[in-house]
């Protein structure tokens, strides 16, 4: 059978593991694709590569296609977001020095206390962060400006924000460039083993199940291939589910630590993958069960209103409409390809494509296709809700 060819750019990070697996274990060639992986060195390249037809889709950035779909972030285009690849996933650590200077203050250490944790770090650094995220449109940056933002500082005005490439924050770090980061794994472990670093916290933390990184395409690309964007839909929902097996994690670690994925080690990519996270070179260890998803609780689900607050803070931040933002962020989600290409796969779908962001403390049952949805918790550290009717 002739395969099609799609071209989709990937940065090195442990959650691109969707597409490792629709590629290496056969999902995409079932559904008549050949899936053609090419690294990016940072967040703009492989931006600017899906902007101008090099590459077909992209392992993107949650927030990258309503900043685009909005005119921010590069190259006016309309972006869509096809389907979630990753919830969560993300770490922010320090250097040493100042991981010891809020241990001197009185810090706990511990690993899921977003408040105390941030409260240390302001006066650690007297207020004067040097902070890094991958991207000005990013997840890292959204829970960076929530998180901080709650706790009085002026954000971003208030902080020193910078861009550095994934792959290169523990260099950053170690070089004192600056002085934290917010990134996906397993670059957050690699700086912890390579000393340059240690882990306060998940962004977990800060949002219980942020959507992280989505499988994006140009519209125009969508619209003039919508067989071939629903095959692919069905290839990376099917690794998805694969990757939800615990059975699978040492499989999935072992295939992402090739050169042509992320060239680290397993182990270290087997902590992201397991939620068990070493945030300091002596060894300590922290659980962190809800680190990282890829399949349960609808983690592949394009909600729009997710879409919505990450538009309503953009508008707050640059001046634009709100409302027209958000409308606008929300046809950047395509929940209604998504149910359109995925019910042959038989998945659950939830019964609305919109909820109240924040809301869940608890698991709890949902109204659904076939009657079995449970989501998580979704809950925001300092008990926000968002209502994406009336932000």
């Amino acid at each position: 059978m002739s395969l099609e060819p799609v071209r989709c750019g990937f940065i090195p990070l442990v959650d691109c593991a969707p597409l490792a697996v629709a590629r290496d274990l056969g999902f995409a060639a079932e559904e008549g694709i050949a899936l053609i992986l090419e690294k990016q060195p940072s967040w703009s390249a492989l931006r600017d590569a899906l902007v101008f037809g090099l590459t077909d889709c992209a392992h993107m950035l949650s927030p990258v296609p309503v900043a685009m779909s909005l005119g921010l972030g590069g190259l006016p285009t309309r972006i869509d977001a096809l389907m979630v690849l990753s919830v969560n996933g993300n770490v922010i650590g320090v250097r040493p020095e100042i991981a010891a200077a809020m241990r001197a203050d009185g810090w706990s250490g511990r690993f899921d206390d977003p408040r105390g944790t941030g409260e240390h770090l302001i006066r650690a650094t007297g207020g004067a962060l040097r902070l890094a995220v991958p991207f000005p449109f990013s997840m890292h940056a959204e829970l960076v400006y929530h998180w901080l933002g709650a706790l009085g500082v002026s954000a971003p005005g208030g902080l020193d924000m910078r861009t550095v490439p994934p792959p290169l924050m523990p260099r950053a770090l170690a070089r004192g460039e600056i002085d934290a980061f917010c990134v996906g794994e397993p670059w957050g472990s690699y700086a912890v083993e390579q000393g340059s670093g240690e882990l306060i916290l998940p962004g977990a933390a800060i949002w219980a199940f942020a959507p992280e990184k989505v499988l994006a395409a140009r519209h125009d690309w969508v619209e003039t291939n919508p067989d071939t964007a629903g095959r692919l839909m069905r290839a990376l929902a099917r690794a998805s589910r694969w990757l939800s097996d615990r059975g699978n994690r040492a499989m999935a670690g072992d295939l992402l630590s090739r050169p042509e994925y992320l060239d680290v080690p397993p182990m270290i990519i087997d902590r992201a993958l397991a939620g068990r996270i070493i945030t300091a070179r002596r060894g300590l260890e922290a659980e962190a069960p809800n680190f990282l998803h890829f399949h349960a609780k609808a983690a592949t689900f394009p909600w729009r209103s997710q879409a919505a607050w990450i538009a309503s803070n953009i508008a707050r931040r640059t001046g634009l409409d709100r409302g027209e933002a958000i409308a606008t962020g929300k046809r950047a989600f395509r929940s209604d390809l998504y149910r359109r290409n995925l019910a042959p796969l038989g998945i659950d779908m939830p019964g609305a494509s919109e909820k109240l962001e924040g809301s869940l403390r608890r698991a709890e049952a949902v109204a659904s296709s076939r009657g079995h949805m449970i989501l998580g918790p979704d809950s925001f550290f300092d008990e926000t809700v968002f209502d994406p009717d009336t932000p």
